[in-house]
């Protein structure tokens, strides 16, 4: 399914917030050339953005944060609850911790002033792109015959909550965690296995906390919660331990492309988490499933498109709907629907997108999991990475990943 913004001939509608009228009108003549697009309309305040969306639903809100009255936090917050669908970005100066704290679970996206006009575009439109993906018709009617959507993760919702509060302590961390200990031995089995290659051992959840990072343990936490919720063995056609080492094998993938840069966690999180469209299909339609294995082996195309062709959906679109319904970064949302064809997506910059599917397309195909033989995954390739212009070239990119698998595949 490939959807473009310039292909739903419907104008969109977007509202900036701001205190001071300058902004805005600086603001609405960057996005003049959208406005056969967009239609641009603009609030002083937060209780006169919640009057005009009252009157009329926007399709984008792009908010500062420190306002008089009600601040840009509140806003958004009164937002997602009255207009969930209503796209939400932050385009401030200078935000403290602790409104960066409130901020983070609100908005989808975070851009700072002073901002280039072709950035705020590009932004927009592929917050417009993946919102109409993931709310088109063919999504909402598969995902409505699902009995009941899997919960978040227990342990990552506590989590979560945590990282609100600027006082919590490595400690406190670990002790959350190590209220299923299972899931603890696993997290510390991840974190002294080659995907990170760390140069001493961590025997415990409290030196993983210091040692990683409170970001980087929350993450391996939540894909360790959901890991621990798959079948051992096989489910209609997929053998998801199979999968489950596919999965990291891409995260570990993504994480050497995005090494040393503030991606880095959350390359780690899309790369365990991007393949969990398959969990939901083999759950509630194993048979259906099952044809769209068969008709990829049978006709020698790539699963997600046979899986389009049943479904009118991939997985990698389902599985994007359901961390949305999660509540993860939107990066993460967006790197997950597009991992297959990153190039509908336009973009001038290497981001999460461009590193998860980068890190796919070099790593061993998870046709293994299918015990089928299925045509490698073409998605990204060196003029793509090129396009998006990479801290590396093709050569290197390559470099990184073979020698993060053969440390993969090298250890216990």
């Amino acid at each position: 399914m490939n959807i473009s913004v310039n292909e739903t001939n419907t104008v969109k509608h977007i509202l900036l917030v701001d205190d001071e009228r300058p902004v805005l009108d600086g603001l609405r003549c960057r996005l003049r050339a959208m406005q056969r697009q967009w239609h641009v309309d603009c609030a002083e305040s937060g209780p006169a953005a919640i009057e005009r969306l009252s009157q009329r639903a926007c399709d984008v809100l792009i908010t500062d944060v420190r306002m008089p009255q009600m601040s840009g936090a509140q806003l958004l917050e009164v937002v997602r609850e009255r207009w969930p669908h209503t796209i939400r970005i932050v385009l401030s100066g200078y935000c403290d911790a602790r409104e960066t704290s409130l901020i983070v679970p609100l908005a989808h996206q975070f851009l700072s002033k002073p901002c280039e006009p072709k950035v705020l575009e590009s932004v927009i439109h592929r917050c417009l792109l993946l919102h109409d993906l993931l709310h088109d018709s063919q999504v909402r009617t598969l995902v409505g015959r699902i009995r009941s959507l899997p919960a978040v993760p227990r342990i990552y919702a506590k989590l979560q909550e945590m990282v609100k509060d600027d006082s919590v302590t490595a400690s406190e961390v670990a002790r959350v965690i190590c209220t299923d200990s299972a899931i603890a031995a696993q997290i510390l089995h991840i974190v002294n296995s080659a995907f990170f290659r760390l140069a001493r051992r961590v025997t415990n959840i409290e030196q993983a906390v210091s040692y990683l990072g409170f970001n980087t343990v929350r993450n391996i936490a939540m894909s360790v919660e959901i890991f621990s919720k798959w079948p051992t063995a096989a489910v209609g056609p997929v053998d998801f331990e199979k999968l489950q080492l596919h999965a990291q094998q891409v995260s570990a993938a993504a994480r050497s492309l995005t090494a040393k840069t503030p991606l880095a966690d959350d390359a780690t999180l899309a790369g365990l988490l991007h393949d969990i469209g398959y969990w939901v299909l083999a759950q509630e339609s194993p048979t259906e499933f099952q044809s769209a294995v068969q008709l990829a082996a049978q006709n020698c195309i790539p699963l997600y498109e046979a899986e389009t062709r049943i479904f009118g959906v991939s997985h990698a679109e389902i599985g994007a709907y359901l961390l949305g319904i999660w509540g993860l970064p939107y990066p993460v949302i967006e790197a997950v629907a597009h991992h297959h064809i990153p190039q509908r997506v336009a973009s001038s910059d290497f981001d999460l997108l461009p590193a998860l599917a980068v890190a796919h397309a070099l790593t061993p195909g998870d046709a293994v999991a299918f015990n089928v033989d299925l045509p490698a995954d073409s998605g990204a390739d060196a003029a793509y990475l090129a396009s998006v212009q990479p801290p590396f070239d093709w050569a290197e990119a390559q470099r990184r990943v073979a020698a993060t698998l053969e440390s993969y595949e090298a250890s216990p």
